[in-house]
Parts: C-alpha cells; sequence; structure tokens
C-alpha cells in the first residue's frame, strides 16, 4: 500500500450547511475543498434545528449529521485512515448537536424559564479529545478531535474565530465585526471592552427561503449593478470568484446581453441584497409593493424575486440593525461612533459593502470595512495546524464572557426589531422610524455615508480550494424512505413542497414517500401535510420513527 503523508481536516459547521478542507500536514497544503449546499437537518435556521432536535431527540439528530459528514470526509478524496487530526468550528446548536450535547438551555431564554424546567447552562468549553468521542464517525479512533469553545449562550466558537482572525482587539478605533449569516454573529470593541450578541437573522442572507435562491455556489448571482439604463449581474465562477454575467432588466423577464457559459443558476443572498437596492434605487420598489407589471424583479428571464423574498430579506436586514443599535446602546455609544467595520463569512465576502450600508446593514459613518472570507473555516485550519492555539482561544472565551448582549431578552432589540419589522413589511418611513427611536431613548443614527476605505481581502470566502479543487454536495445527507398508510398518492404533498423535497413510489401495495431531509424546510413550513387530503401525513412521526430514520 503506498503511503500517505498525514492530513488534517478542517471543517466549519454552519446554519445553511457545512464546508470543510483536506490538509496535508506535511507540506501545509491544501488538498480539496467540499461544500454542501445544505444543512442536513430539516429547517433554514437554528431555531428549526433546535426545534427538530427537542422533538426528535439529540440522538437522532445527532446520527443525521454525522452521516452528513461522513459524507463529506468521503468527498474530500482522501485516504480516511490518514487522517490525524480533525477540527470542528461553528455555532453553540451546531457544535452541541455534532456532541451530542444537551440544547435545552439554547432553545429557551431567560434564567426563570430554565430554572422552572430544571434545564442548567451547559459548559461550551474548548474540547481535545479523539475521533471515537464521536460515534459513527468514518475516522481513526486515534484521530484528534478539536473542539473550540463558545464564549456564551448562541455565540459560539465561529464568532471566537471572527474576533481572532479579524484582528479586531489589536486596534484603538471603536469597531464592528460582523458574520452576515443565518445566525448572525456580531462583536463590538469600544474602548477596550468587548461584547457580543448573535442575532437570529434568517437564511435570505444566504440565500435560502428565497424563491429562487441558493447559497454561495458556482452559477449564483452575487451582485447586481448599473449597467448604462440596465443592470449587470456578477455570477461565481467554478472556483467561487467572481465573473462578469449577462445584462438584465429588473422590470421585465429578458436578457439584454447574454454572458455563456456564466448564466446564473439563482441569486444569493448578497444578489438578493444587491438587487433589493437597485430596485429602491431605480423605484421598482417602493416598501413593501414591487412597482413593475407582474410584482416581480427580474435577473433574466427564469431568476426572480418576489414581495415575499423582498420581506424575508428585509426581516433578515432589520435584525442585523436591531442588534447594532441594541450592541450600541449597551456600550453608551451611537451608530455614528462606530469607525471600523469587519465583514465576515460568504455573504460579507461578496456583499458590496456601500449598498449594504445604505440598507441598513452596515454602520453610517463608519470609514474603514475590511472583508474577511470565512474565518470560521480558517480558524479551524489554524487548530489543525497548530493545537496548541486552542488555549489561547480558551483564554479569550473566558474574558468575553461577562460581556454578552443576549439579544433575546434585549428590550432594546425587541423595540427596534419592530420598528424593522413595520419598515420592510409595512413601509413605515424613516423619518417616523428614527422619531421612534428617540422616543424610545434609544441611539439615533445619521443617514449613510460612503466609507472612504474597503479592503476586500479576499476575492472568494475561501481562497485555496487545494489541488484537488472544489466539489459540491447536493445530493446527501438522509433520504427517508417511509410507507404511509392510507396515502392514495394523489401528490398534493408533491405540490405543496416548496423545495421538491419528495417523491412518491406507487409501485406497491403501500405507497412509499421519499423524503430528502436536507432540502425538507422543517416544522416551519410542513405544508405537505397541511395539503394532504385524507390527513394520513404526519410529518413529525416521519422523522421520529426510528426504524425510518434507520431505512436510507
Amino acid at each position: 500500500m503506498i503511503a500517505t503523508n498525514p492530513i488534517a481536516i478542517a471543517m466549519d459547521i454552519g446554519t445553511s450547511g457545512i464546508r470543510a478542507q483536506a490538509i496535508d500536514l506535511e507540506r501545509d497544503r491544501i488538498i480539496s475543498t467540499v461544500i454542501t449546499t445544505h444543512h442536513p437537518l430539516p429547517g433554514a435556521n437554528v431555531i428549526d434545528h433546535l426545534h427538530f432536535t427537542l422533538e426528535m431527540g439529540s440522538s437522532i439528530a445527532q446520527s443525521m449529521l454525522i452521516k452528513a459528514i461522513n459524507q463529506v470526509i468521503d468527498a474530500l478524496a482522501i485516504q480516511a485512515t490518514a487522517v490525524r487530526c480533525l477540527a470542528v468550528c461553528g455555532n453553540p446548536t451546531q457544535l452541541s448537536i455534532f456532541q451530542g450535547t444537551d440544547i435545552r438551555d439554547l432553545a429557551y431564554a431567560g434564567k426563570r424559564k430554565l430554572a422552572s424546567m430544571g434545564v442548567a447552562d451547559q459548559e461550551r468549553d474548548a474540547v481535545l479529545t479523539t475521533a471515537d468521542h464521536i460515534g459513527g464517525l468514518s475516522l481513526p479512533c486515534d484521530c484528534q478531535l478539536i473542539i473550540p469553545p463558545a464564549i456564551r449562550h448562541e455565540v459560539g466558537a465561529d464568532a471566537l474565530a471572527m474576533i481572532i482572525q479579524t484582528g479586531m482587539l489589536n486596534h484603538s478605533r471603536t469597531a464592528l465585526a460582523m458574520d452576515f449569516g443565518t445566525n448572525a454573529e456580531m462583536a463590538l470593541v469600544h474602548d477596550g471592552r468587548v461584547i457580543t450578541a448573535s442575532t437570529a437573522a434568517g437564511p435570505a442572507l444566504e440565500g435560502q427561503q428565497i424563491s429562487c435562491g441558493v447559497l454561495a455556489v458556482p452559477g449564483a448571482i452575487a451582485d447586481v449593478t448599473p449597467h448604462q439604463s440596465n443592470h449587470r449581474l456578477t455570477v461565481l465562477g467554478n472556483d467561487m470568484r467572481p465573473c462578469q454575467g449577462a445584462v438584465v432588466d429588473l422590470g421585465r423577464p429578458r436578457m439584454i446581453e447574454e454572458a455563456s457559459p456564466l448564466r446564473p443558476v439563482g441569486i444569493t443572498g448578497t444578489g438578493t441584497i444587491a438587487m433589493i437596492h437597485q430596485a429602491l434605487q431605480g423605484h421598482w420598489l417602493v416598501l413593501p409593493k414591487i412597482e413593475t407589471i407582474d410584482g416581480r424583479l427580474h435577473a433574466g428571464e427564469t431568476i426572480t424575486l418576489t414581495e415575499n423574498d423582498v420581506q424575508e430579506a428585509g426581516k433578515a436586514i432589520g435584525a442585523l440593525r436591531a442588534g447594532q443599535l441594541s450592541l450600541c446602546h449597551e456600550a453608551g455609544i451611537s451608530l455614528a461612533d462606530i469607525q471600523v467595520a469587519y465583514l465576515a463569512g460568504a455573504s460579507g465576502t461578496y456583499v458590496d459593502a456601500v449598498k449594504a450600508q445604505q440598507l441598513g446593514m452596515l454602520p453610517p459613518s463608519v470609514e474603514t470595512v475590511f472583508q474577511v472570507g470565512n474565518t470560521s473555516l480558517a480558524m479551524a485550519r489554524d487548530l489543525v495546524r497548530s493545537p496548541s492555539s486552542l488555549a489561547e482561544m480558551s483564554g479569550l472565551a473566558n474574558q468575553l464572557r461577562d460581556s454578552h448582549c443576549m439579544l433575546a431578552t434585549s428590550k432594546a432589540f425587541q423595540k427596534v426589531y419592530l420598528l424593522e419589522i413595520s419598515h420592510w413589511t409595512e413601509g413605515l418611513p424613516m423619518t417616523m422610524y428614527r422619531n421612534m427611536l428617540k422616543r424610545y431613548g434609544l441611539p439615533d443614527f445619521p443617514d449613510a455615508n460612503p466609507p472612504d476605505d474597503i479592503q476586500r481581502l479576499m476575492d472568494c470566502d475561501i481562497l485555496d480550494v487545494g489541488q484537488k479543487g472544489l466539489t459540491m454536495l447536493e445530493d446527501f445527507g438522509m433520504t427517508l424512505c417511509v410507507a404511509v398508510d392510507g396515502c392514495t398518492a394523489c401528490g398534493q404533498c408533491l405540490s405543496a413542497c416548496p423545495e421538491n423535497a419528495i417523491e412518491i413510489n406507487d409501485e406497491t401495495f403501500t405507497v412509499t414517500l421519499k423524503i430528502d431531509a436536507s432540502r425538507c424546510r422543517g416544522i416551519n413550513c410542513i405544508k405537505c401535510e397541511r395539503a394532504c387530503p385524507d390527513g394520513v401525513l404526519n410529518w413529525q412521526r416521519i422523522f421520529s420513527d426510528n426504524s425510518s430514520v434507520g431505512s436510507f
């Protein structure tokens, strides 16, 4: 057998999917990269994943996640027996599911509520162990397993990675770091004090639960810019770098100028932000209405944004601004005092910072913006190369635990977010919005002033995909084959499913449903169950039936 150099795997388990890289430890180079286009658990945000885990049990949720991770490891195209180390970074929900840790303290807010349920806060400190600590991993038993610590509650290792990787603690200016993901982490540094928070912005900013949305994958629309009297698309290429795309008419379903072979496959979160910004500028969008003939914004002949898409994105944008205002309220400053912004993650990499600022996603007076890429995956790479850095992370996490802002119980956040919802879904004018801030005694903000200095430190969120390149996993995780007594194969559940996650096999005496768990939107959807005219489809029973889960 040919000897193989020792290999390490760096992995980021995000709410919207998994990103992993294999690293040749001897040569210190990336071998391969794998990105999944979904999370293996039903749902598109941490609330969905928490609910699923609570309802179905941590063992089922963990087994589904581990199965998907094993498929990712296999797709890295490496010799698994040569893997010496695995570092896994992510938010507390994902790392808790991965480890099989009780998640009830993450699912419920308030000390009284937790006490009444007999739930204690779980210790989410750094873990340095071996792969056999996690049952079912397709790795050698003695493979070193590194799990970095959480800061506190819902602010986890990914937020800690963002703080460390940006170097924001090494400067004296007031700075804000943000990851525009589904579980948007934030860290504010002012006068030597660091305040962290996390807001459930939702999946829209990563291209999910948008009618034509996709994650940041090859072919995704990442930006929309003016081009004469129309608009030019920016599309991600096969190497994940932005490329010039077609020219489109936002008001009509047509291509003005083709840009083959970069024909778009969907629109990601940053493309959604850009299209909303351009539509507001061109008055195709007057909140909350889209003022086109068909009530849609167009990025070519088939890709569109609906009014519902705009509202979903607006809720996510609103959660970001509400989180920023809440952090400023906690620090006793205004948004105008923030001088530097660091943007992390895929959305933070590809977003047009000026468009994002004008929509309220960045502080209005920020002078310098750094776009820094996927800091969570970068932290995992650093950990496999130097496991001793885990002690540094633990020390910093301990320092930051006393200055965490819990937005779920913040009165300031609740008030501001209601204003944001009114703005995006009912068209509340900004003048009235700002008057309400004053009435609430909350910090106001000036009109946006474009940053003097925007430094895009990465032209893609994963700079080096390795010698074997990038692999996209679209079909992965668990597919459940479930016999449904009384089903007549009418197809109503198929038509109702917004993600095309269901297939029907009626060739036998008992009708069997084939359900792709990774595409299912989870308990907050269950349109399939509601659409069943005979009431025989029970979404919860499908996933809670252990025999069904074992039949994939």
